[in-house]
């Protein structure tokens, strides 16, 4: 059963502007509300909790599930266009309301690829892709057979719902390969297997689409993974060559062509150190790479995510200075006693080009709670005041020892 919480005002034609329904109540959905209102648009949006982010600020919401057909009908009725802050719906449920007049974007053809790994793997192979050595593992035996053949350890992959290092495991040996497949496959997660990459680092190659076929790019960034997690992201990626960040650029561009992706999709890539280029993931949604793009860019991903799912021209994407890192502020193992107003008020006293947005979550461990952009000239200069800043704001402590009262 879902709830529907809306407010209304006889101060405002609600017809006036369109209605984008997003499905999830995350941070994605709460920051695409801060650029619909920018626009004098209206986001709708269909959440588990009332207390989640974008629930919090968007003031229509419909709780409930997205694998609840009826729940998305609802969050639907009236939209102009129907999109997404994660990629979780069943496409048997997107289906149904396409067929049923909805304006669903991406479409769920397109979707599929971001849903499914499998299935994205596929794919691309059958695009001329390049992507790691991969194959379904079935069994425990499917599982050992591929280390064998492309060597130890070896990355095994739920094809659906993993994200942020869940769903993901390093293989070292036949036997973790024949104990973790076993207890997977016995709960009922379909499993993948990608050989382990000798990677010199990641990369991410965002674009927007709309359905009349314009797309812009941004710049090509480094994303610095840590437990499987993003942490720090740094726009432009730093010592691309112009080669290689054209050959990003296109590979983005071709595939929301050819799959027919429409919004804002990351490309996240592995950089070997010979210099090639592999797709690692697909996410068809603004995503935690472009976060940066909120200040370092002319045209952000949440605002252009709308404009694209509304069939608007899309907007510039031009870098704004010559250097803008983005740093995840991670939940600490332990929750500071410090406010996060006061740990706030410290960071501005001290930083105030901060950039800071955070998400009106709960702390708990390695929790994205927030982000924090810094814009400059000089790479490390710029991100090491990024990271210090995130990590004050997520420990209360600021790695260089100072002190704020003092």
């Amino acid at each position: 059963m879902t709830t529907y919480r809306a407010v209304t005002s006889r101060f405002f034609d609600s017809s006036a502007m369109p209605t984008v329904a997003m499905v999830g109540g995350g941070q994605l959905a709460r920051m695409t509300h801060q650029a619909a209102v920018a626009l004098g648009q209206r986001l709708r949006v269909l959440a588990e909790r009332p207390d989640d982010p974008a629930a919090q600020v968007t003031p229509e919401v419909v709780l409930g599930s997205h694998t609840d057909l009826a729940a998305l009908r609802e969050v639907a009725v009236g939209s102009h266009a129907l999109t997404f802050d994660h990629e979780h719906v069943p496409t048997e449920h997107l289906e149904a309301l396409v067929a049923e007049g909805v304006n669903v974007q991406p479409p769920p053809q397109a979707l599929i690829y971001a849903q499914d790994k499998l299935a994205m793997r596929r794919k691309l192979a059958e695009l001329g892709v390049p992507v790691p050595p991969f194959a379904p593992v079935e069994s425990a035996a499917d599982a050992v057979r591929f280390g064998d053949e492309h060597g130890w350890p070896f990355v095994l992959k739920a094809v659906r719902g993993g994200y942020d290092g869940r769903g993901v495991w390093m293989i070292g040996d036949r036997a973790e390969a024949e104990r973790i497949v076993t207890d997977q496959l016995a709960h009922g997660v379909v499993l993948l297997a990608e050989q382990k990459v000798d990677l010199k680092r990641e990369l991410s190659a965002m674009v927007a689409r709309s359905p009349f076929g314009q797309a812009a790019v941004w710049p090509v960034v480094e994303t610095v993974q840590r437990d499987g997690q993003c942490a720090v992201v740094i726009a432009p990626a730093p010592d691309l060559s112009r080669e290689r960040a054209t050959e990003a650029s296109g590979l983005a561009l071709r595939l929301a062509a050819e799959l027919g992706v429409t919004g804002a999709m990351a490309v996240e890539l592995f950089e070997t150190h010979a210099g090639e280029l592999l797709v690692n993931e697909l996410a068809m949604r603004p995503h935690n790479s472009g976060h940066w793009g909120m200040d370092g860019a002319v045209t952000g991903q949440f605002e252009q995510h709308l404009r694209a799912v509304l069939d608007y021209p899309l907007g510039d994407t031009s870098p704004l200075a010559p250097v803008t890192v983005m740093a995840n502020i991670l939940g600490a193992e332990v929750a500071p006693e410090m406010s996060m107003d006061e740990r706030l008020h410290h960071l501005f006293a001290r930083m105030p080009q901060a950039r800071v947005h955070l998400y009106g979550k709960g702390e708990r461990p390695k929790r994205k709670i927030g982000h924090i952009n810094i814009l400059g000239d000089d790479v490390a200069e710029v991100r090491e005041k990024a990271e210090r800043a995130a990590h004050w704001m997520s420990h209360a402590v600021w790695t260089d020892g100072w002190d704020p009262h003092e």
